[in-house]
């Protein structure tokens, strides 16, 4: 049981974690209110199968079952990360020095958390139930690579090298 608290501890890390990323030439303000509003769902969905696979995680299941739970989660993160990455990029590229990067930066991120999600699902889905402990002690692997993988591709407004964009990001509501 406590490896399954861990593991749920795990994932709430990585899924719930702050998403600091909020939206071909828009100004700052339009581009960052585009971004962030693709991002609504996907940071919603994402919450919302963080605390799905919490209560299965944490009610007695077999590994199967554990499996099978953790396969939809990333699988559903994977999707939300694939549509949250293109409606960034229909946002297109804000007018600002280096928009072309940042837009690019952005995308990228996602397609790197996408990527991060569907490395996990493959993962799971590709363990042995049994030995119990194993297997448990292999999701806990599995989530470890994830944690690596989701950080690497995290992205930070408070960092922005444009002042506008920075500023857009924490004023818009849509971004809070």
């Amino acid at each position: 049981m406590r490896a399954v608290r861990t593991i749920s501890l795990a994932l709430v890390l990585v899924l719930a974690g702050p998403v600091a990323a909020c939206s071909s030439g828009h100004n700052a303000e339009a581009w960052a209110a585009s971004v962030c509003t693709a991002l609504v769902p996907w940071r919603s969905e994402i919450s919302s199968l963080t605390t799905r696979t919490q209560q299965q995680m944490t009610t007695r299941t077999t590994p199967g079952q554990a499996r099978e739970n953790l396969a939809r989660l990333f699988e559903g993160a994977r999707s939300a990360s694939e549509a949250a990455r293109a409606g960034v990029e229909r946002a297109g590229v804000p007018d600002v020095t280096d928009g072309k990067k940042i837009a690019a930066t952005f995308v990228g991120s996602l397609a790197g958390m996408r990527d991060a999600y569907g490395t996990a699902h493959d993962g799971v889905e590709a363990l042995a139930t049994t030995p119990t402990n194993t297997f448990y002690t292999e999701v806990g692997k599995v989530v470890d690579r994830l944690n690596q993988e989701y950080e690497k591709s995290g992205l930070d407004t408070t960092k922005l090298d444009s002042v506008e964009l920075r500023d857009a990001f924490e004023s818009l509501p849509e971004c809070q």
